[in-house]
């Protein structure tokens, strides 16, 4: 179905409610989502096209080919058809299994249920099975199935709450609204008779943009994306809604977002690539070389020979004959490049899969969840990255708000002393603030400072009302559950403030539209709500204005501090000034800091003022802007109480991590979908913004043209500092050069912050690379209310025009397109479901572990692949090029030097084992000193162990080796006699001793290449040359050979040869004179030019613990910054709703025209208070009284 919908371009799309008939002939999609990359039928032909993707697997088939040609070939074919046939089945069954868990996936998601209306009924339908235009009931806290038009919910007025945590990664509830004639559709009877079409735009990517239209009844109401419901969101707070869904499965704004799966191959793949290329017109030239000689011998000399050895009637002339040969040699030559090696190198890519799995110390024991490589093919390219793309939420933070300090009336609380007056450091063990004798408090809240609640106990006038404050100011809801008193906030920041005042005997109680009620230290007080001053980015502020028991009339307000001081009555200056310097204290400890400030208002002024607010509240033109100036001239003149500081829990160990991932040279780019401030706030705690940084450029503007400017000017900036600074820098990289190669800065000199709407502009073909480069150029880069495909965007950009790994890691639902787009995807298994672990490569539950996935376990894999492929090619290169010297000695009649046995069983029996042993277990240095120096990272970002440059002289070392190899034993030969007398002069002696010479050598070098030997490393060595003489002599016995004459044809040769005293004279000094011009190589460079690994190395082995770097990873102090706390995650428009009433349940019990929020019942209240003294319910009368009288309390029966 989707497949023919995909071929056809929908320019808008036109939905019938409750009507399958018509909404099929458009062939819109269904609701079946589908991630994998194969089915049952396309699995082996596109798996196949992906593996011959490889060079190498298709130049294999090549040689297949070429061996079934009995006239050229002097090999069998089963050599190669048999190991090429496990690579691809070992390739495809990884692959399979890979997908499967998608499949796994996808069928879970798909086979949920949800409530459908069809045939005349709700009915529980799998989500695969829903449709569009189908009517939905979505129950709390459930999972929205399709993107959805809300018709009608249980809330008033057709609100309900959603958490958009898998869209944007915010936990915060979000308001949608139906329209007003659909609001009264609760009943399933007038839901079936609901026709109504909607005309909307095609299925698209934008998450915060709907344009559409419902045509019902005869008329046209207008819908935006207020009034949708979007897959992937969690209905909270809501008893029930109905919905139309307008885009299901694949076709959803959710999905659109995700991306496609892509075939994801590390740089060593394409390098190989690009290698065996190179091996492959190598091959050719020696085979050109070698087919010229044939030629050129077979008309000199060959036709001497005619007489015993004629030609076949395929050799019709010298130039045919050479023409064979070259095939000839092309096979028997074909081992440089041996199918054994990928074979190898899946094995290792598996063992280092495994390593990362069974790695302990990446092992989550509160959630008892490991770490998991997910794929095996990219574990070397852990260890080359550049570029880490990170979402903030759930990634880097806990996104748990904790009430940490506040200053109330100059007097700073939160802190904790010993009894010398010194402060101490809060940890797990530090004694919290007893909070039992309050009833009401919340057993999750903690505390530390006991004088805090003394200073509540004795009614201290300043601390009650920052309190009171606290519990007025805010738009949380509360509602009753199991019993307990529950608080739904929009923000984690409100939570935690409304909490705090909550254990410090200011309980908010419940609200309705014109009232607020307060436990205050053990009396319900119910306070008249005159009006909410709404919250917005501009403003940075929200106040209240109520009236108390006595009838005064009071403004609460909070905001950003930078707002609120310009705000103050002149008699609060001396304590601005002493709460500023405490704000910069607390902003230097990472806390998010806020201002509370209140102002005594007269009746008379106020009632003026409420008349102008009325009139300004219905004005159509520029009603902001006039709101903006009425709330400003009520909130002049305040009075300070004090200031609160938040802290946004980072995940364990964030700072330490990130501070470590910069000394290894990795840029961290954040991208999130939070508002600008909250991200700037963490990039401050993480200590990827600091203080000290040159310049932080926020780019804002909306449109292209802003947008180019600022750019511009940010990266002219940067150049013209830089020209400044460079000779300075010169100068300190001098005076520096003799200094330990262990003292590293962490140098932030430049960052950048770019919204979500200039990011668009920015991403546009004439500005990405201005973008690109100015984001390169700084050493933090913050992308700020970004939407998933934005993330993908601009990891594609540095895909595309950077040569460098990146790597994304993520939690959330919207973080899925970037990890597919990136080079290595890493998933967060944390609260926001396992959709990005589902789509990642490799997984594990907190940030902190990427630092050892990279630094330890990317950069053993990548160092230990790099030897590996420096060691085989070595020793491929001096096994097969003895053939191309032989060539020349024997009339390069394509014979081989070695039996076809050892030929067979060189790299599958007499030198594997060796060499995987070191590809799995070697390792530089220990992974202690691999964290303790992440500079040693930097090695593998510059590709250094493994490259061009390094694969030529490897190249070069076994062309040398197979030439030492081969004419030692020759130069020997020729003058060496036995003890007997007699010639050593047989071909069979020369090719055992140049076999066992060449197994001796590679032993000894694999030795010298290994830095860290284990058990397994000996008895691989050591045992491979055991088995190597055993199967010898094995083979070349008489036993054997009266078997199988015509196999096993080198009958007692061994033993003839290795008796000799001289053979083994030659094998000595051939080994000696191939391994200690290496050995004196290593030996000079290590000693004048020593890499740092050869420092570090150096400094493990005497044992010494010097940590240089410690004083870099340390935590920085600000000084300076300060941020609202409240302006960061708070959302405009709350204020009005309250004040509306919209979300409030009207009571059916009480005949007045009462509102609840499913607020705590007055039973539940007195049970609560009966377990208290008794209290008083203090209410008011009628707010237009002038002077009003306290009535009498109404005594509640405890």
């Amino acid at each position: 179905m989707f497949l023919k919908c995909s071929l056809f371009v929908e320019k808008e799309r036109r939905v019938k409610a409750n009507s399958r008939e018509y909404n099929d002939k458009f062939l819109y999609a269904d609701n079946r989502i589908k991630t994998s990359k194969y089915n049952i039928f396309t699995f082996l032909p596109v798996n196949l096209f992906e593996q011959f993707q490889r060079v190498a697997n298709a130049y294999f088939v090549v040689l297949l080919i070429l061996q079934l040609i009995p006239e050229i070939s002097s090999l069998s074919w089963f050599t190669t058809i048999v190991p090429l046939v496990m690579v691809l089945v070992i390739t495809a069954v990884k692959d399979a299994t890979d997908d499967y868990f998608r499949h796994k996936s996808d069928q879970q998601v798909n086979n949920r249920k949800s409530q459908v209306l069809i045939r005349g009924s709700l009915q529980k339908e799998k989500w695969m099975n829903v449709r569009v235009g189908d009517i939905i009931k979505l129950e709390n806290n459930q999972f929205v199935a399709a993107d959805i038009l809300l018709l009608c919910s249980s809330e008033p007025y057709g609100l309900c709450y959603i958490e958009t945590a898998e869209l944007d990664g915010e936990t915060n509830l979000k308001a949608r609204q139906a329209l007003s004639v659909t609001s009264d559709l609760g009943d399933v009877s007038k839901l079936l008779n609901f026709d109504g079409k909607v005309i909307c735009e095609p299925p698209n990517n934008k998450l915060d943009k709907f344009t559409g239209t419902l045509n019902w009844r005869g008329n046209k109401y207008s819908l935006d994306n207020g009034k949708m419901l979007l897959r992937g969101c969690i209905l909270r707070n809501t008893e029930w809604c109905f919905g139309m869904v307008i885009f299901a499965g694949l076709q959803t704004k959710l999905m659109q977002n995700c991306g496609k799966t892509k075939f994801k191959r590390t740089t060593i793949d394409k390098l190989m690539n690009t290698l065996v290329l190179w091996i492959f017109a190598f091959l050719i030239c020696m085979g050109v070389i070698l087919a010229t000689g044939n030629t050129i011998w077979e008309t000199w000399i060959g036709r001497g020979f005619e007489m015993f050895l004629p030609w076949t009637k395929f050799q019709i002339s010298t130039v045919f004959s050479g023409f064979l040969t070259f095939w000839s040699y092309i096979i028997i030559l074909n081992t440089v490049v041996p199918i054994s090696l990928y074979v190898s190198v899946e094995v290792l890519r598996l063992g280092h899969s495994f390593f990362i799995n069974w790695d302990v110390k990446m092992h989550n024991r509160q959630t008892n969840t490991a770490a998991v490589a997910r794929t095996t093919t990219l574990n070397e390219e852990l260890g080359q990255v550049e570029f880490i793309f990170s979402d903030k939420t759930g990634t880097l933070t806990q996104n748990i708000m904790v009430f940490s300090k506040c200053s109330i009336n100059g007097t700073i609380y939160g802190d904790v002393y010993d009894e010398f007056g010194h402060r101490m450091e809060i940890t797990e063990k530090t004694a919290c603030v007893d909070f039992s004798y309050n009833l009401l408090s919340d057993g999750a809240f903690k505390f530390y400072d006991n004088t805090l609640v003394e200073a509540v106990k004795q009614k201290d006038p300043a601390v009650q009302e920052f309190f009171r404050l606290l519990a007025l100011c805010h738009t949380v809801m509360s509602e009753e559950s199991e019993g307990k008193l529950v608080y739904q906030a929009q923000s984690p920041d409100e939570a935690a403030l409304v909490t705090a005042a909550r254990n410090f005997g200011f309980a908010f109680w419940a609200r309705t539209p014109e009232s607020i009620t307060v436990c205050e230290m053990g009396q319900v007080v119910t306070y008249q709500l005159l009006a909410i001053l709404d919250f917005n980015n501009t403003r940075k502020r929200m106040s209240v204005i109520v009236r108390d028991a006595q009838g005064r009339l009071r403004l609460y307000c909070k905001g950003a501090d930078t707002i609120i001081f310009d705000l103050l009555d002149p008699s609060s200056t001396d304590l601005m000034h002493t709460t500023s310097e405490q704000l910069n204290e607390f902003a230097g400890e990472g806390l998010r800091t806020l201002a509370l400030a209140y102002k005594d208002l007269d009746e008379e002024y106020c009632d003026v003022w409420m008349k102008k607010f009325l009139f300004v509240s219905a004005v159509l033109e520029n009603r902001e802007d006039q709101l903006a100036a009425l709330y400003e001239e009520i909130e002049r003149g305040m009075k300070l109480l004090g200031a609160t500081a938040i802290e946004d829990k980072l995940q364990e160990g964030v700072p330490e991590t990130i501070s470590k991932l910069n000394l290894a040279n990795i840029k961290i780019w954040v991208l999130t979908g939070d508002k600008q401030e909250t991200a700037v706030n963490i990039g401050y705690s993480c200590n990827m913004l600091r203080d000290d940084m040159t310049d932080v450029f926020v780019v804002s503007g909306h449109t292209l043209t802003e947008v180019q400017q600022q750019l511009r000017e940010a990266k002219e900036r940067i150049l013209s500092l830089s020209r400044v600074s460079d000779a300075r820098n010169d100068e300190e990289n001098d005076m520096f050069a003799d200094d330990s190669v262990f003292e590293e800065a962490i140098i932030t000199e430049y960052a950048l912050v770019i919204n979500g709407h200039s990011l668009a502009h920015a991403l546009e073909p004439q500005l990405e690379i201005v973008f690109l480069d100015l984001a390169c150029l700084c050493k933090t880069v913050i992308c700020c209310r970004v939407t998933p495909m934005q993330k993908a965007q601009v990891v594609e950009l540095v895909r595309k025009h950077k040569r460098a790994v990146t790597l994304a890691v993520g939690d959330g639902a919207n973080d899925v397109s970037m990890i597919k787009t990136s080079h290595i995807g890493v998933g967060i298994s944390g609260q926001e479901g396992m959709q990005a672990v589902l789509a990642s490569d490799y997984s594990f539950a907190q940030f902190r572990y990427l630092q050892r996935l990279l630094l330890v376990h990317g950069r053993w894999s990548y160092f230990r692949m790099s030897n590996f492929l420096s060691y085989f090619f070595y020793k491929n290169f001096a096994f097969t090029l003895v053939h191309f010297w032989y060539g020349f000695f024997c009339g390069f009649s394509a014979q081989t030097v070695y039996d076809q046995w050892f030929i067979t069983l060189f790299n599958i029996v007499y030198t594997s084992l060796p060499v995987l042993a070191m590809g799995l277990f070697d390792q530089d240095v220990n992974d202690q000193n691999s964290l303790r120096h992440p500079s040693l990272y930097k090695s593998g970002q510059n590709n250094l162990f493994f490259n061009k440059r390094q694969f030529f002289l490897c190249t070069v070392h076994g062309m040398t080796t197979s030439f030492l190899l081969f004419f030692i034993p020759y130069g020997a030969f020729s003058v060496m006699v036995k003890e007997d007398g007699s010639h050593s002069s047989d071909q069979q002696t020369f090719s055992i001793t140049i076999a066992t010479s060449l197994v001796i050598v590679v032993s000894v070098q694999i030795g010298l290449d290994t830095h860290y030997w284990t058990a397994v490393n000996h008895l691989f060595v050591w045992g491979s040359l055991a088995m190597y003489f055993a199967i010898l002599f094995a083979m070349q016995s008489d036993g054997l050979f009266g078997v199988f004459s015509n196999i096993f044809s080198f009958v007692g040769a061994a033993r003839n040869c290795l008796s000799e005293k001289s053979v083994w004279l030659v094998i000595l000094l051939t080994t000696a004179v191939c391994i200690v011009p290496d050995l004196f190589v290593r030996s000079i460079r290590a000693s004048l030019f020593p890499t740092q690994t050869d420092k570090v190395r150096q400094l493990q082995q005497s044992c010494k613990s010097q940590r240089p770097e410690e004083q870099n990873l340390r935590r920085a102090r600000r000084t300076s910054s300060r941020r609202s706390a409240y302006a960061f995650s708070h959302q405009e428009g709350f204020g009005e709703l309250i004040t509306s009433g919209k979300n409030m349940r009207t009571s059916r019990v009480s005949s007045t025209c009462s509102y609840e929020r499913t607020a705590p019942s007055s039973k539940w209240i007195e049970n609560v208070i009966k377990r208290t003294n008794a209290v008083s319910c203090i209410s008011f009368g009628s707010p237009n009284k002038q002077h009003q009288s306290l009535k009498q309390p109404d005594r509640l029966n405890c």
